[in-house]
């Protein structure tokens, strides 16, 4: 990362030098565009509730796995062996269910909770990069870094934080 980083500054070093107008640099906190972002803030209410939905309909199935588990334990002493197996085999299936349930809607990038994730937030990401080529290209910038990403500035003057103007540009709708 640091070679990366070096190697960004000599460029952007030897860009300058060789350029006709001094170099103009920009930069935005994606994190507060889409937090004050209101079709972002819509997007993420509705990815919420999805979510604490699933998550609701796991926690019931835990619970029912968990209590069969218990009646299962209390009953175990009395039961003959055929009912013993029928339990044995209600309480894997269960176990099952939810292991599936989790992987389909939870699993880190392919569940679908990752894939509603994408089908919401594409579009917003659509919008706010064509707000940030307008911005940059009006304010003459020829880079624009994301501050909250993984390219982290140790220094920004913030006469060059366009931030607020692109998120003016999208309340806007153009």
């Amino acid at each position: 990362m640091k070679s990366y980083i070096l190697v960004l500054a000599f460029l952007v070093l030897g860009f300058n030098s060789y350029a006709q107008s001094p170099l103009k640099i920009g930069y935005v906190d994606s994190e507060v565009i889409l937090t004050q972002f209101s079709e972002s803030i819509k997007a993420q209410g509705d990815l919420d509730a999805l979510t604490n939905k699933w998550s609701a309909q796991l926690d019931s199935m835990t619970l029912a796995y968990q209590q069969s588990i218990a009646d299962y334990q209390k009953q175990v002493e009395t039961m003959n062996e055929a009912k013993k197996t029928e339990a044995q085999q209600k309480i894997v299936k269960m176990e099952q269910e939810i292991m599936e349930f989790r992987k389909v809607k939870f699993t880190q990038g392919s569940g679908e909770i990752y894939k509603k994730q994408e089908e919401l937030f594409s579009p917003i990401k659509a919008k706010i990069y064509a707000a940030i080529e307008k911005v940059s290209k009006e304010e003459n910038m020829q880079f624009v870094f994301d501050k909250s990403g993984d390219i982290i500035l140790l220094y920004a003057d913030s006469s060059f934080d366009i931030t607020f103007k692109v998120l003016d540009r999208l309340k806007r709708g153009n």
